[in-house]
């Protein structure tokens, strides 16, 4: 009994040590350090996971571009200095909010024109269901179907 006790206690400690997560430790000079790299690692991609930012994941890579990030912040590297060089290294890609060129001016107009051309076509489907509904029925075809439903209505009374 005590060894099925003993063996789970030691399957419990396992599997908690390995659900521990890293914690990574900085010290920085000042807040204003802090909230730079706070914000650059929350902006920038990790390219191992694509979903996330460097601060959260915990990929090899993230760790690797943190660590970077961090050393720069320290050297008091520009927030542009540090984009550029992980642009420069790891391409557009890393950007969480690419910045706008000409490779990337339809990503960002992309759902404007959409919006356009959809609101477009629902003015232009409107406006045609309209000028469908709007005809011109002429006197002498309203006097014809009120004179067929009076026979009509006269064959069913009779």
């Amino acid at each position: 009994m005590t060894s099925v006790k003993s063996m789970f206690f030691v399957a419990a400690l396992l599997l908690a040590v390995s659900a521990s997560a890293r914690v990574e430790v900085h010290n920085f000079e000042g807040p204003e350090q802090e909230a730079r790299y706070n914000k650059l690692i929350a902006e920038l991609r990790c390219l191992v996971c694509q979903n996330q930012n460097l601060a959260d994941s915990n990929a090899e890579l993230a760790v690797d571009l943190r660590r970077k990030t961090y050393e720069m912040v320290k050297q008091d590297k520009s927030e542009g200095e540090i984009v550029d060089y992980m642009v420069d290294r790891y391409g557009e890609f890393v950007l969480y909010r690419p910045r706008l060129t000409n490779s990337t001016l339809l990503l960002w107009a992309g759902p404007f024109i959409i919006l356009v051309i959809g609101i477009s076509l629902l003015i232009r489907t409107v406006r045609r269901r309209r000028a469908g509904q709007d005809n011109n029925i002429d006197d002498a075809s309203i006097r014809n179907a009120a004179a067929l439903l009076d026979t009509d209505r006269d064959k069913r009374n009779a």
